[in-house]
Parts: structure tokens; sequence; C-alpha cells
């Protein structure tokens, strides 16, 4: 899962920023609207976090102009205004979720989780595709009813794959669900962790595309 949190308030950045790349969560962070604008314009993410006391942009505002624009991702406020007008606006306006500060970072992973499990248009947590088995909350793989440890990176890019659902991903997609904006990326990086994959969970599980990308196969033995 790669999420997008626009706020401003730095050591709350900071602590959220820390807290979910611990849970294995690709995010980056923007400190107003005008660089949200900008960063959605080129970065594939999965889920918003919005803080609405943005320096240059009411967040309610923001969501409309979003919501206006197209954008579908699933949207989570995250803001210290608790009046129930506030709440009901934010969710007429566009928001998909409503959490308030102060917060528990395991109830705001949950929280993720749930709006990414329901924009994908599944009900419960678990992912089977054939033999395999996933959990995207935990990591937790199987194969054939066996346990498979997986790195960090081969779980966000395993979650990636499934939850396209047969789409056909290309490389800089890939790898948006694996390294946020700091981190440098080696040239092979991407070809090792599907190498990696495919060794631990059968090689007919992701689908060379040449020219285009790589997608989950229709069926995993």
């Amino acid at each position: 899962m790669r999420v997008l949190l626009i706020e401003d308030d730095e050591l709350i950045a900071h602590g959220i920023l820390t807290g979910l790349r611990a849970h294995g969560i690709i995010i980056d962070k923007v400190g107003n609207a005008s660089e949200a604008k900008a960063a959605l314009a080129i970065l594939h993410c999965d889920v918003i976090i919005l803080d609405l006391g943005l320096p240059d942009e009411d967040g309610m505002s923001l969501l409309q102009h979003l919501r206006a624009t197209g954008l579908t991702l699933p949207v989570l406020i995250l803001t210290a205004r608790d009046a129930v007008e506030d709440r009901v606006a934010g969710l007429t306006k566009g928001a998909d979720d409503y959490l308030l500060k102060p917060f528990d970072l395991n109830e705001l992973v949950a929280r993720l989780h749930a709006l990414l499990r329901r924009a994908a248009g599944r009900s419960v947590t678990l992912i089977e595709h054939g033999a395999l088995r996933f959990d995207p909350t935990s990591g937790e793989t199987w194969r054939h009813g066996q346990a498979v440890v997986l790195s960090r990176r081969e779980q966000a890019l395993l979650a990636a794959l499934l939850q396209a659902r047969g789409r056909i991903l290309n490389a800089d997609q890939m790898k948006d669900n694996l390294y946020h904006f700091e981190e440098e990326i080696e040239s092979n990086a991407l070809s090792v962790h599907i190498h990696n994959l495919r060794r631990k969970l059968g090689a007919d599980l992701i689908e060379t595309i040449r020219g285009l990308g790589y997608r989950i196969s229709k069926e995993n033995s």
C-alpha cells in the first residue's frame, strides 16, 4: 500500500511516517495543498490521509477540488476538528473516513487497510489466489497451506499485484508500491524482488508482459 500524507505539522507528520513505515506501508508526505496537487499529478498511490488545517488552502476545499477533477482514491481525513458538523461535511464532500486527533496508530493502520479493501471490492482481509493465501494487513502468506516467509518488499509487491486483480502494472507503478520519494532504487531491485517471489511462491505466479510490465497469473498452482 502506498499512502500520501497531506499534513503541515512536522511533529505529527514524523510520527505518522515512522509508525506507518514500521507497519510496512510506503508513505510520502507533503505539507500543503499546492504540493499535494503536484504530487498527485505524478504519483501512483492507494490512499490519501488529509489534514484539514493546511497553510495555503482549507483541506475541505482541497478535497472538493480533488473530487471535482475525478480523483477516486480513498481519502481519510485526519483532523482535530471534532464537531459533528465537520465530520458530516467531510464525509459529504467526498471523504471515505474521518479520524480525530489524537489517534491510536493501530486504529489508523486498520482503517487504511479497510479503505483499501473496500476500494478493491473485497469484504474480507484475506486474499486467496489458487493455492496462495495472503493477508495484506499482517503480511502472512501461505502456499498449499504452508507458511511462507516474505520480506517487507516482497509483501508489498505481492499485495500490489494481487490487488490489481489481473491488471498489468508497469515498472514505475510497482516501484511506487515499494519505495518512497527519498529512497534510492538500484537498477535491478525490482527484478530481484520478482525473482524472489517466483522462487518462494511458484514460477508461474507473476507473468511478464513484454514491453508493458507484470501481472498476477490467472491461476497460481
